[in-house]
Parts: structure tokens; sequence; C-alpha cells
């Protein structure tokens, strides 16, 4: 949105993310999230955390607020939907994103930990938004919107068998 002030705030608890092949994470995050961000349909000051942390705190929080004792690869917890009065900017909530799950999966599926990494940042984002995919109708919108999101960032097609360049 044109009038509107995106605030970004990226923290990194396993120094992992730095030793993998992502150049400059906080900045492809803060692009993830600016990118995901455009969706939306109003102006407003909003501030999204993301944190890039490891199986073993994931496996916690999962655990803790969802009642699944085991790790996965992204939690995304919304905080309001609207302005809180008074305050200048507006939550939206925290994306955590584990080391050990990511790297995995981006072996497993010939992708880059970089282009996983930023699908995920996305797809949190998402849910932050309001976004969830537990209907196959919501699957197929939420899958659409980060096929776009992730074109736009030059990141292809998650869904599809991508090999590491």
């Amino acid at each position: 949105m044109a009038n509107d002030q995106i605030i970004v705030l990226v923290e990194v608890t396993d120094v992992r993310w730095h030793d993998a092949d992502i150049p400059q994470p906080e900045v492809m995050i803060d692009g993830a999230v600016r990118a995901t961000l455009a969706v939306r349909d109003q102006d407003m000051t909003v501030e999204v955390g993301v944190t890039l942390t490891d199986d073993a705190e994931i496996q916690a929080l999962n655990r803790d607020w969802r009642s699944l004792d085991k790790p996965t690869n992204v939690l995304s917890f919304a905080l309001h939907e609207e302005a809180i009065p008074g305050l200048p900017v507006t939550p939206l909530g925290d994306v955590v994103v584990a080391f050990e799950t990511c790297a995995r999966e981006a072996a497993d599926e010939g992708k880059s930990i970089a282009n996983h990494l930023c699908h995920l940042v996305v797809h949190g984002t998402l849910h932050l938004l309001g976004y969830d995919h537990e209907e196959p109708k919501e699957a197929e919108g939420m899958e659409a919107i980060e096929l776009s999101i992730l074109a736009g960032l030059g990141i292809p097609d998650p869904y599809v068998d991508n090999v590491v360049a």
C-alpha cells in the first residue's frame, strides 16, 4: 500500500542461519514480508516479527501453543487484525522458522534453502493476514497468492519439482 509503513523485525537465535547459503537473510526476509503485506487492501503502519530458530525451540512452541509435540517448518502467531487505539503501529504478529526442518525440506525437495526460507516467510505472513489452508478451497486460494508473491520475488514455484542450480 502506498500510505503505510512496514516494520520488519528479524531475530536470529540459531547461528546456523548465518552459515547457510542465504545471502543477507534479514534483507531477503524483509522483502518477503513486504511483498506479502502488499496483498492487503488497507493502509496502516504494521509490525511483523520473524524469528529464525531451531527445531528444539519450534517444537516447544508447537507443543505449548498447538498441542503438537514435534518440530515443524514454520509457525505464525497472529496478534491483532485492527489497530489498537493510541498505538502508532499495528502489531500483526510473529513468524518463526526452524533451521533443521527448513534445511532438510529444502534438500529433500531439491530447492535452495534461501528459496525455501522465503516461501515459508511468505506462507507464515499470509497466516498473519488471516489466510488459512484447512479447507481445500482455502488452500487453493492461499497457494495462488503465495505463487504470485514468490514469482514477483523471482522464486520458482515451490509446489513443483525444483532442482538446485
